[in-house]
């Protein structure tokens, strides 16, 4: 088997490029280890498409260095591609999608995730992109906007940034204008809503349990809609929502709408913004399905 590490070089504060050579090199599997440096947005996709469709047939295994971008443009790139499986070396800010999985550390030994076992990975189709994790919008899309425009003036994303998202979308963003339809059944039927998560993996946000009960193989998509509430409120439910505790507290069911779904619809006004494991597009009806199985997921033991 071929094992392609793709690296994104501004990911992570260590050299990320060094230490994977570094952990390479003592394996019995050194002479078939690649590592190739991403060179921009997109670039990751691109590559491991590209490499597919040059080597038809050959077993490979493509590792993605870097945060929850890298893992969904090398993911993106692998989909529903025959003897091809992949894994990741989480050295982002977040880390959300390992999260489902263990947490981080279990995918930081190199050795482990060259042996690692496979197992099925559904994925989340959004017209021609993927996501692996989770689709989101309304409230917490707003924060990242913010944190965005604020990465693009300093170069870099910082706890001032997050809370400056957080205030802007206390101040614009309690009751947003979209429609949801999960099979068909129209969630929201006065389009607003706080937010709403279409979601495959648990977490998102770096910290938000926002679908405890997904299960990354299940054919299943968790949707969870939360009608507008003042900003009292707001702080009130903020915690258990972070625990992942909304789907079952009582003082929360007047809110939350929680449904399994093969399909889901979205219906917004022009402009409208969705976050696609943490990239933000600009689409104002769009649908999300499932796949399942579209990918060998290598899990270390």
């Amino acid at each position: 088997m071929k094992y392609l590490f793709i690296v994104n070089p501004h990911a992570g504060e260590k050299n990320v490029e060094a230490l994977i050579r570094e952990a390479v090199k003592p394996l019995p599997e050194a002479e078939n280890c690649e590592v190739y440096l991403t060179k921009a947005p997109g670039d990751a996709t691109d590559y491991v498409r590209a490499y597919c469709d040059e080597h038809p047939g050959e077993e490979v295994r493509f590792i993605a260095c870097g945060g929850d971008g890298t893992i969904n443009e090398v993911f993106s790139g692998a989909a529903e591609k025959p003897n091809v499986s992949v894994s990741c070396y989480p050295c982002g800010s977040g880390n959300d999608f390992v999260k489902a999985f263990g947490g981080a550390e279990k995918f930081l030994d190199i050795a482990a995730l060259v042996k690692a076992p496979t197992q099925p990975l559904d994925l989340l189709k959004v017209g021609d992109r993927w996501a692996n994790n989770v689709v989101n919008f309304g409230f917490d899309t707003t924060v990242a906007i913010t944190i965005n425009e604020e990465r693009a003036k300093t170069g870099y994303g910082n706890k001032n940034a997050y809370t400056k998202g957080v205030v802007k979308a206390l101040l614009t963003a309690m009751k947003n204008d979209f429609t949801v339809k999960a099979d068909g059944e129209t969630l929201n039927p006065k389009g607003k809503a706080l937010l709403c998560t279409v979601a495959n993996g648990k977490y998102v946000g770096g910290s938000f349990c926002c679908a405890p009960r997904a299960k990354t193989d299940d054919g299943l998509i968790e949707v969870c809609l939360i009608h507008p509430i003042s900003r009292l409120r707001f702080v009130k439910i903020l915690k258990p929502y972070t625990n992942g505790e909304h789907l079952d507290r009582e003082d929360m069911k007047d809110i939350v709408v929680y449904r399994q779904a093969k399909k889901v619809e979205v219906e917004a006004p022009v402009g409208f913004a969705f976050s696609l494991d943490g990239e933000i597009v600009y689409q104002s009806k769009f649908t999300v399905e499932i796949v399942p199985g579209a990918l060998n997921l290598a899990v270390p033991e």
